[in-house]
């Protein structure tokens, strides 16, 4: 299980092609806890949260998120193979995979 701090330092690094998506979305992690990511100003904030309003929801462990956030897996192969379940607006998930594929 990657820890939350760890998670919330990965995105951040990503922030700048992030900061392009323009919605808010929260991953919420299957073994515990929750991200919220709020790229609608033209910025990226990050807080730990398990609820808030979100145009996108994704379920998943936070290992796989880490994968995720790192490039060494691919967002379309989690979400295909079951590892990330998606919940609201489909057009954000693909926006941001998008962008963490970049």
């Amino acid at each position: 299980m990657a820890d939350l701090g760890l998670l919330v330092d990965s995105i951040e690094e990503r922030s700048g092609a992030l900061s392009t998506l323009g919605y808010r979305v929260r991953f919420d992690l299957t073994d515990g806890g929750g991200i919220l990511l709020d790229a609608t100003g033209g910025t990226v904030a990050l807080s730990i949260a398990e609820e808030g309003e979100a145009d996108a929801v994704m379920r998943l462990s936070s290992d796989n998120l880490l994968k995720l956030v790192e490039g060494r897996l691919s967002p379309m192969m989690a979400f295909s193979t079951g590892r990330l379940k998606v919940q609201g607006s489909q057009g954000v998930a693909l926006k941001l995979a998008g962008l963490l594929d970049q």
